[in-house]
């Protein structure tokens, strides 16, 4: 079987195998079936950047694969043994990138809780904005995740949208206080329902 994929010619979609017909597909390998009959219900939006403020080089991508260049940057030494995935990453420019199809759970919340229901990565579909807490996310960012969020809600049971930071309280705090939780309620046109987290939208 090769690898080349070939873009449909229809509008963008998630395809029956759980992939984003035009994003940049990269396989990782860290994935596993998503438990039982668990179906996607949850989006989480997180931010990354390595190493950290840095968006110039491929090592988010590298990371996921599990060929990442440990001795490449000192921060690097940390991530050492560490297997980690998302579904999506968006670049600073918009571009999407796919790692793992929604259909399989990807390892991106780690410890985690939504409204009383543990191991959020048995449910839910990670998005990764490449950025970090102390810097603004780029307006191509915002255009792609509000795409890619209506499409992610058509496909699947989707009923709410939360950051990292409010799955993982005191353990993580991305996507960061520069993420803007008000425009993506409204460029995406989801009902208030779908930000539990969002007092102000």
């Amino acid at each position: 079987m090769n690898n080349v994929h070939i873009p449909s010619k229809r509008e963008p979609h998630i395809d029956t195998e759980g992939w984003l017909t035009n994003a940049t597909r990269l396989p990782s390998p860290n994935f596993e079936a998503r438990p039982g009959d668990a179906v996607p219900t949850l989006i989480v939006v997180h931010n990354i950047s390595l190493p950290p403020d840095d968006f110039t080089t491929n090592a988010i991508a590298d990371f996921f694969l599990n060929r990442l260049d440990h001795d490449a940057h000192p921060y690097f030494d940390h991530l050492r043994g560490m297997r980690v995935s998302a579904h999506f990453v968006i670049r600073r420019d918009g571009c999407v990138e796919q790692f793992v199809s929604c259909d399989e759970r990807a390892w991106h919340a780690g410890v985690s809780s939504f409204c009383g229901r543990e191991r959020c990565n048995d449910f839910s579909i990670g998005i990764e904005l490449e950025g970090s807490d102390r810097m603004p996310f780029e307006d191509a960012q915002y255009q792609a995740l509000v795409t890619l969020a209506r499409i992610i809600v058509q496909r699947y049971p989707i009923d709410a949208i939360a950051g990292h930071s409010d799955i993982a309280p005191g353990r993580k705090t991305d996507p960061g206080p520069h993420f803007d939780w008000p425009r993506l309620r409204h460029d995406s046109a989801l009902p208030p329902s779908f930000f539990p987290f969002q007092s102000n939208i």
